[in-house]
């Protein structure tokens, strides 16, 4: 089952975890993800960022391609693509129990 969390709960957490107010901790976690966006915008030309003991995302690239229309079976063409990969640390890969 997926577990999704809002930022709020996020910022609630943080807020517990660090004895802080919840107005320091929506401070605190607004500056890591500003840090994280700033870090992938300086690193597009070489498509990998890593954060220490985190994980590293990377930009990858896809192809133009053809495919089909699932209804009509007509070939269409797919542009080309980037999308954003993460990958984790081992320590969160351990914490996650998939190591």
């Amino acid at each position: 089952m997926e577990r999704k969390m809002s930022k709020a709960e996020f910022i609630a957490n943080v807020a517990d975890a660090g004895d802080m107010s919840n107005a320091e901790a929506k401070r605190v976690v607004e500056l890591v993800f500003g840090e994280i966006e700033k870090g992938l915008k300086k690193s597009k030309k070489e498509g990998k960022y890593t954060i220490g003991t985190f994980g590293t995302f990377t930009i990858t690239k896809r192809a133009a391609r053809k495919g089909r229309n699932p209804r009509t079976g007509e070939e269409i063409k797919i542009k080309a693509s980037k999308s954003l990969r993460f990958r984790p640390a081992s320590n969160l890969k351990e914490a996650a129990g998939c190591k």
